[in-house]
This record gives structure tokens, sequence and C-alpha cells, in this order.
């Protein structure tokens, strides 16, 4: 839809200024069809005019429009939330977890809805935040993932979804990043190689995967080069020669063994 579209209701009847209580409004600009309008149907429009008239937003959280009900949700004052705790609509729920205080939000928290659940766990203190760990929709452990404490990332390593365990190899403290080296998704253990100290890196340059031998050739201590240089993969064996062979040059310069 446009924002030029000819304005409907929610039941998509087009909007009469003539039978709304407000139309007094027009006159003064408080008020335009088609920009800002209580009747509209576009999200955009209701919150033009909650914003030019927040003391309407209370009486609106009883509307059956769910949309309604979201934006308004959004400026009443917090001392009017609670009751959209149990409100129908999973829009308006998710409004209410991202502004209701934590008493609020752990309730949520076991919101059938996976957004409103999103929207707790990304609010949640850790305490209540560990219940999710095990929540059943993946995306929701995504959000938990990225807020969890580094010491307490450890129960997310064996996640069954992949976006999970590469929030967790993202993050996690480095004496747990060496156990998740052996992921059996080829994405985690990239972002494993990228995090480990090149010494560490050793036990990666046998992967079976040669995206992640390439990148440990591109990063291993120099020492430990010559095991990748008769790599099977073109690729893995040409980035191990240029980097062993620029140290031994700067060996032969310098004396000091340090990698070029």
């Amino acid at each position: 839809m446009s924002e030029q579209e000819e304005p409907f209701d929610w039941q998509g009847r087009a909007v009469d200024c003539g039978l709304c209580p407000h139309r007094a409004w027009l006159a003064t600009g408080d008020c335009e069809r088609g920009k800002v309008c209580i009747q509209d149907r576009r999200g955009s429009r209701l919150d033009r005019f909650f914003r030019a008239h927040p003391e309407l937003a209370g009486p609106s959280l009883r509307e059956p429009y769910f949309l309604l009900r979201a934006i308004a949700a959004r400026y009443v004052s917090v001392f009017q939330l609670p009751a959209l705790v149990e409100d129908p609509d999973p829009e308006v729920r998710v409004v209410a977890a991202e502004r209701l205080p934590q008493r609020f939000v752990r309730q949520l928290g076991g919101d059938p809805d996976p957004r409103v659940r999103v929207a707790a766990a990304s609010r949640l203190e850790v305490g209540a935040l560990m219940q999710m760990t095990s929540d059943p929709d993946y995306y929701v452990r995504v959000v938990v993932a990225r807020r969890l404490p580094v010491d307490a990332l450890p129960v997310m390593m064996c996640d069954p979804v992949v976006d999970v365990r590469l929030e967790t190899a993202r993050r996690i403290a480095k004496e747990w990043l060496i156990s998740m080296a052996w992921d059996e998704d080829v994405a985690v253990r990239l972002v494993v190689v990228e995090r480990l100290d090149d010494e560490q890196l050793t036990m990666l340059a046998g992967d079976s995967d040669w995206r992640v031998r390439h990148a440990v050739a591109e990063r291993i201590a120099p020492a430990y080069l010559p095991q990748l240089v008769n790599d099977v993969e073109a690729d893995v064996r040409d980035v191990a020669r240029r980097r062993f062979e620029r140290h031994l040059a700067a060996t032969q310069m310098s004396g000091d063994g340090r990698d070029a």
C-alpha cells in the first residue's frame, strides 16, 4: 500500500470524517484525511495521530482493531500496560513486552507466540533468560545466545540449530571455544578459526572442509604451515606456500623468525 492510497478503515470501508468524533480537528490541522487519522487502517497514519494526541491512546486500548491497540500501547502510561499481557493479539503483547517492568516481561517469556517471546528475551535479566535457552523456537534461542553472559553460553554449544551455535561461537569464552572446533557445521568452524589463537589452529589444519583449511592457512603460526603446503586443495596449498615462503625470506633477512 502506498502512502497516497485512498484511506480505508480496518474493515475495508472508506474513512468518513463526517462520522468521526474528532472531526472538529480537521479545521485545526490536528487531523488530516489520509495522513493523520485514528480511523485509518494504516499504521503510519495511526501513529501520527497518537503522536499528536497521546491522551487518546488509553481509551484506544479497548478498540477491536489490533494495530490500533498496538500503536496506542506505545503512547500510554506504563501503568496501563499490564492489562495487555492478556491481549488476544501478539502484536499488542510484543509492545507490552518491550515496555513493561521485568516481572511482567518474565510472564511474557512463556507466551505462546514466538514473536512475543523474542521481545521478552531481548529484555529479560539473566536469571529469567536462562530459562529460555531451550525455547522451542530457534530464533528465540538466537536472541538468548546474543544476550546471555559469556560464562553462561556453554549451555548453548550443542543447540540443534546452526544459527544458535553461530551466535554462541561468536561470543563464547576462549576456553570453551576450542570445544566447538569439531562442530558439524562448517560455518561454525569458520567462526572458531577466526577467533582461535594462531597456535591453536593446528587442530583444524586437517579439517574435512577445504574452506576451514584455507582459513587456517591464512592465520596459522608459520612453523605449522608445512603441513598445509601439500594440501589436496590448490587454493589451500597456494596460501600456505606463499606465507611460508615469505616467512623463510623474512627469517633469512632478519634472523628473528617473524612471519612476513
